[in-house]
C-alpha cells in the first residue's frame, strides 16, 4: 500500500507536456536529376497546448541534417618547398549535410547542457574521438572540417532564420545545395523556453536519385564492368564524331 501511494505521488510529480509541436513539410522527397541546381524545403508548424502559455518567451530551433559519413581530415604543412599531409585525424561521423536555424541567436537561445544533450549546434552534430596522440591540437580538424564544408553551403548556421506569429506559428525555409547526398535527411523541430527543450519534433526527407542519375548510379554501383566498356565506347565515339566534325570544317 505505501508502495503504491509512493508511485502515485511520484507521478503526480512529475511535469506535465503543456506544449507540443504540429510540424509539416512544403515536401518529404527531393528528386536529384541531371540538371538538378538546388532546391529548398519550407519547414512551418504550430504549438499545441493543453496550459496557457508561459510567461518565458517561446524559442524555435529546426534541424536537418544529412546522412552521417567518416571523414579523414589532413593537415598540410610545407617541408622544403613541398606541401605535404603531416597529420590525419579520423572524424568518426559528419553529416553530410546540416542546417540549424532558430528563431534567436544560438548561443543565446539553448544553454551548452542541452546543446550537448540533443546534439543541435553544428560542432555538437560532428561526433569525433579518439584522436592520435601525436596530434596536439585535433579540435582544430573538426573546425577546419566545418570551415570548408561551410564554405561550400553544406552546413548552415542560420541565427534569426525562424520566424514566430504570436508564440504560436512559426516558419522556416531551408535551402539544399545541389551538391546533395543521397539518402534521408533527419528534420527536427526543438521548442525552447529560458534555454531548456521542452518538446521536440522529427521526421525524414528522403533525397533520391532519379532518371538518368538513377540509372548511371545503380550502373555503375552494381554492373561497373558494363559501366566501364559504356564510359569508354562514348569516349571513343566522341573523340571520332569531333574528329570528324574538324575535318569537314576543316576542308
Amino acid at each position: 500500500m505505501i508502495r503504491a501511494l509512493a508511485l502515485i505521488f511520484c507521478l503526480f510529480a512529475l511535469p506535465l507536456a503543456a506544449e507540443e509541436v504540429v510540424a509539416g513539410l512544403s515536401r518529404d522527397e527531393v528528386a536529384i536529376t541531371a540538371n538538378f541546381d538546388g532546391s529548398d524545403i519550407l519547414i512551418y508548424g504550430a504549438v499545441k497546448r493543453d496550459a496557457p502559455a508561459a510567461e518565458a518567451p517561446m524559442e524555435v530551433i529546426i534541424t536537418v541534417s544529412g546522412p552521417s559519413q567518416p571523414v579523414s581530415v589532413r593537415k598540410k604543412d610545407k617541408r622544403v618547398g613541398i606541401w605535404v599531409n603531416t597529420e590525419l585525424v579520423e572524424v568518426d561521423k559528419a553529416p553530410s549535410f546540416y542546417a540549424v536555424a532558430s528563431s534567436g541567436d544560438l548561443r543565446q537561445v539553448l544553454t551548452r547542457t542541452e546543446d550537448l544533450r540533443h546534439r543541435i549546434s553544428i560542432p555538437r552534430a560532428i561526433r569525433s574521438v579518439g584522436a592520435p596522440s601525436n596530434v596536439a591540437n585535433a579540435g582544430e580538424f573538426t573546425e577546419a572540417l566545418i570551415r570548408i564544408r561551410t564554405a561550400k553551403n553544406l552546413y548552415q548556421r542560420l541565427d534569426n532564420a525562424v520566424k514566430l506569429y504570436d508564440q504560436t506559428l512559426f516558419s522556416t525555409t531551408i535551402d539544399l545545395p545541389a551538391n546533395l547526398v543521397e539518402g534521408p535527411y533527419n528534420t527536427r523541430i526543438f521548442l525552447v523556453r529560458d534555454g531548456m527543450v521542452v518538446d521536440d519534433y522529427s521526421t525524414v526527407i528522403n533525397v533520391n536519385k532519379v532518371g538518368l542519375e538513377r540509372w548511371i548510379y545503380d550502373l555503375a554501383h552494381e554492373q561497373p564492368l558494363i559501366y566501364g566498356l559504356l564510359s569508354l565506347f562514348i569516349a571513343i565515339a566522341a573523340g571520332w564524331v569531333a574528329s570528324a566534325v574538324f575535318r569537314y570544317v576543316r576542308f
